[in-house]
């Protein structure tokens, strides 16, 4: 039940009538962009640091422990 040339002809005429040669010229030329600044954004990434330990070395430690009491005193 696979999707004969015919089929996939159809599916084609539809969309390009729809949205029009360009608007899905320029449909692909974002995606593409996307995918390129994904890439681009993996690459940069460091991998051997895991970002939630990040965030935890940016916060002082008065301001964990104070949630913590807080969060506790709230639960009594």
């Amino acid at each position: 039940m696979g999707l004969s040339i015919w089929q996939l002809a159809v599916v084609a005429i539809l969309v390009i009538l729809l949205f029009g040669r360009g608007k899905l010229s320029g449909l692909m030329t974002d995606l593409a962009e996307g995918i390129k600044s994904f890439r681009q954004g993996i690459k940069d990434t460091p991998a051997d640091e895991p970002a939630a330990d990040k965030v935890l070395e940016q916060a002082p430690p008065s301001a964990t422990a104070e949630t913590t009491q807080t969060a506790g005193s709230r639960v009594k």
